[in-house]
């Protein structure tokens, strides 16, 4: 070996040394790159030992030394997949700080603790090539780059990608380049794509991620999303989850066939949290599209707040509701969902949940929408839990089931308050017992444009309802277009709420209760077989009028006073129907003629005055109240 080396020392003293760009070392199926104008003085110890840059080499006969003109990158390490064999490059000024082990074309790097910005700084790590038998690991302390840049990767044990490193993890997907990951069936592993840190996926690239044991892609801290396409074609368990937060600035992420949740991002610790471990998903840009057909699975899940302030998002759960033994409940499907507040301030969303009891928003908390461009609908039917007996499409009534027994599939669902203050937001929901927006606590309309379409409450507030502005218009087969188990305060807004026949209502006010309707402002239709009225200790400051009068789809109903000035227009929607007191709207059935109460409130109007109602082809006089008896029915009182 003395020899070889000797005859190395002079080929380098030679020309040949003058004229070229590197030295590489290999030693296995790793090569080591020296930038000759860089490597300086290159020591021959005892023990057949060459130290070059700081980097200590034992050589040994498998060794191969030799010189080329190829450029070295600083700080970057490549790895080349070749079907059952990989190859790591090493640059040489970071030689020392890292050390590979290569099996096959499984490959696991160490990266040491003396890695830091004031030695070298970050390292890139840069993966290309086919292997259907490989896997790629790293460990480390210091904060890294991962760069995929072509690369087929299937594992057929463990995870494909695994980060054992708690800091940020830089995840690149190399412009125009196509990438696909794949973990074994076997293992232990949490996800295809496994990261102990914060992971940040960038670049202009293409991933595609499939998941065989559990998750797809799994960060025990963060996830954020720049730019990059990853698509999820597959996952045992959830396609993305991660603890502190998920953030969506940008990119198009598409995830299909998981057996869970599409999004799930929980806390990582239960107390002490850091401040960004809020359990967040925030999405502020890009395109959004999940599909998830498990059972009780959510589209997007959070144990934080959720915020979606702009970007396309679009999901689809198909899952049925299911008994949770656990905690003696039913759950079910939700397109959003979120333990604690959720608000929404832009971007355009598409939801729709066709299985037994699923939501398109449901929301632990307080729901704020302050913008943004909302489609959803529900075509399931009430999930009930009776006598030990799972029924996914129950038709019968649910008046005396607890509510941990039963799930009632709804569009906009809260158990905090809800305040919408603009926005396009429209909700159709098909199901037997589906309502379309539910507060569990006070609902808050200031503004926004809102077209809902149900088959039980069109608006629904366990509390107070407020209507303060707003161009909104409802309708419910089965029940009321507006309802409130609290006073109704009706302050603003341009409003019209259709509600099936008898015993339904327009709008309707607790009044079993002692709650009322009080009219402040805005102009008001509501049709039904009855209406709340302001009672006489409401404090109602604008009066209304009561007419029972047919009602036909695409009339219009006018309210004129005795001059003829016209002091309310309503166009009754195309597809309005009634059938007696079983409901119109979307599924509705009979003729669209029948009698019913018709309630209008609007601004102009003096009490105790006589107005001219028309209503289709039909016209009637009817008088101004500030209060009635209550609910009201066909017929003024």
């Amino acid at each position: 070996m003395k020899s070889g080396i000797i005859l190395f020392t002079a080929f380098l003293l030679g020309s040949g040394y003058a004229s070229a760009q590197t030295l590489n070392i290999r030693t296995g199926q790793t090569t080591y790159s020296f930038p000759a104008s860089k490597v300086g003085d290159m020591i021959f110890g005892s023990n057949n030992s060459l130290n070059i840059m700081e980097c200590e080499f034992t050589l040994s006969e498998g060794t191969e030394i030799w010189v080329d003109d190829r450029a070295v990158e600083d700080n970057v390490v490549l790895i080349n997949y070749d079907n059952n064999t990989a190859s790591v490059n090493i640059a040489g000024n970071i030689a020392r700080y890292v050390e590979a082990e290569v099996s096959g074309a499984r490959v696991n790097i160490t990266q040491n603790d003396n890695v830091s910005a004031a030695n070298c700084g970050e390292i890139t790590y840069r993966l290309a090539g086919i292997s259907s038998d490989g896997a790629f690991s790293l460990s480390g302390s210091y904060k890294s780059t991962v760069e995929l840049a072509g690369l087929q990767l299937t594992s057929t044990s463990g995870a494909a990608l695994n980060i054992d490193n708690g800091k940020r993890i830089n995840l690149i997907l190399a412009s125009g380049t196509a990438n696909s990951l794949t973990d074994g069936t076997s293992g232990s592993q949490k996800g295809c794509i496994v990261c102990k840190g914060h992971l940040e996926m960038k670049g202009e690239g293409k991933l595609t991620v499939e998941g065989r044991t559990s998750h797809a892609i799994y960060a025990k801290e963060y996830i954020e999303i720049t730019d990059c396409e990853i698509d999820v074609t597959s996952a045992v368990k959830d396609g993305i989850n991660c603890n502190q937060y998920f953030l969506m600035k940008s990119g198009l992420v598409t995830i299909d066939g998981t057996g869970d949740d599409g999004i799930q991002v929980s806390y990582k610790d239960e107390t002490d949290r850091e401040a960004e471990d809020t359990g967040a998903i925030k999405v502020s840009g890009g395109d959004l599209k999940v599909s998830v057909s498990a059972d009780a699975a959510k589209g997007i899940k959070c144990e934080g707040p959720m915020q979606i302030s702009g970007g396309n998002v679009t999901i689809d759960v198909t899952g049925n509701g299911v008994w949770d033994n656990t905690k003696n409940k039913t759950k079910a499907s939700a397109c959003l969902a979120s333990d604690e507040d959720m608000t929404i301030d832009g971007g355009i969303l598409r939801l729709n949940a066709s299985g037994g009891g699923g939501k398109g928003i449901n929301c632990d908390g307080k729901l704020i929408i302050n913008d943004g461009d909302i489609s959803i609908t529900t075509s399931g039917g009430i999930v009930a839990y009776i006598n030990g007996i799972l029924n996914t499409d129950y038709t019968g009534n649910t008046d005396r089931l607890d509510s941990d027994m039963k799930s009632s599939p709804k569009g906009i669902k809260a158990d905090g308050d809800v305040e919408i203050n603009g926005g396009e937001i429209n909700v159709t929901t098909t199901g037997n017992g589906a309502e379309g927006i539910e507060s569990k606590s006070v609902l808050t309309i200031n503004d926004g444009n809102i077209t809902v379409y149900s088959t039980d409450d069109a608006i629904n507030s366990s509390s107070h309802l407020y209507i303060k502005g707003g161009n909104i218009t409802v309708m419910a087969s089965g029940n009321d277009g507006l309802d409130s188990n609290g006073n109704m305060y009706i302050q603003g807004g341009y409003i019209m709420a259709f509600g099936a026949g008898m015993p339904e209502c327009g709008i309707d006010a607790n009044e079993e209760d002692r709650y009322t309707v009080i009219f402040s402002g805005g102009t008001l239709l509501g049709v039904g077989g009855n209406n709340s009225v302001p009672s006489s200790s409401s404090g109602s400051t604008q009066p209304y009028v009561l007419s029972n009068s047919s009602v036909t789809a695409d009339s219009e109903i006018i309210l004129t006073d005795n001059n003829g000035t016209e002091l309310a227009r309503f166009t009754v929607p195309a597809d309005y129907k009634i059938n007696g007191g079983s409901g119109f709207g979307p599924g509705g059935a009979g003729g669209g003629n029948n009698r019913t109460s018709i309630l209008i409130t609007c601004e102009g109007l003096t009490n105790g005055s006589t107005y001219t109602l028309k209503s289709g082809t039909s016209e009637s006089s009817v008088t101004a109240r500030l209060t009635g008896n209550g609910s009201g029915p066909g017929w003024p009182h």
